[in-house]
């Protein structure tokens, strides 16, 4: 049986419809539309206690009986663990990965969302403080990867699931109002990955209803 992804068109929800891909692992989708509030639904609370997208279901879990995950980065290292793929068994490797998953959960992902909320408030005097605070952060998380980017042709080294995490927030750089331009290493990493067949097959899956 396929693994169950509960997810929408945001950028937690095509990491993991690109690892998924990219792992070769089988699965089907339900969309969860946050903006009709299904996210809120006791029977999503249940597999999702923060009621955030996204979530799994596998149904053939490590004991062979299903188990359920939430939140992206954990979703991540799962599905790793359980392809073999894109988490390096070695101590360096892995921890290189888990430092910049890490990197993108805690900080390239809720800077560039704040940036998201306030762009799309409808009051000048609202958005101004905020967008100046968070499009400046979030110029300086493009830099720190800009920097690392320059001598790694992927993240961590090898390809990982550091990047894929990654790869749903450069996704939206037009929302986060910045030119990849300004940030050439990114640039490249970005065209190389959603150039890969995988990336593509995970981007154009339906998540929304």
């Amino acid at each position: 049986m396929p693994i169950q992804l509960l997810a929408f068109d945001t950028p937690n929800g095509r990491k993991i419809s690109v690892a998924l891909e990219e792992m070769g692992l089988p699965y089907a989708v339900q969309v969860v539309d946050i903006t009709a509030g299904q996210q809120m639904a006791p029977d999503f609370l249940r597999i999702s206690p923060n009621n955030k997208i996204p979530a799994i279901i596998d149904p053939n879990g490590p004991d062979g009986q299903p188990i359920s995950v939430f939140e992206s980065g954990a979703i991540l290292v799962y599905l790793a663990e359980k392809s073999g793929l894109f988490l390096p068994r070695d101590v360096r490797g892995r921890t290189a990965v888990m430092e910049w998953l890490m990197f993108q959960m805690s900080s390239f992902g809720p800077m560039p969302g704040q940036v998201h909320h306030f762009i799309a408030l409808a009051s000048e005097e609202d958005r101004r403080y905020g967008l100046a605070r968070f499009m400046a952060e979030t110029r300086r998380l493009y830099g720190v990867m800009d920097r690392r980017l320059a001598d790694h042709a992927f993240i961590a080294g090898e390809l990982s699931i550091a990047d894929f995490a990654l790869l749903g927030w450069v996704w939206r750089h037009p929302r986060h109002q910045v030119d990849l331009q300004d940030f050439p290493h990114v640039q490249r990493w970005y065209q190389a990955l959603m150039a890969r067949p995988a990336v593509m097959r995970g981007f154009a899956v339906a998540l929304r209803a």
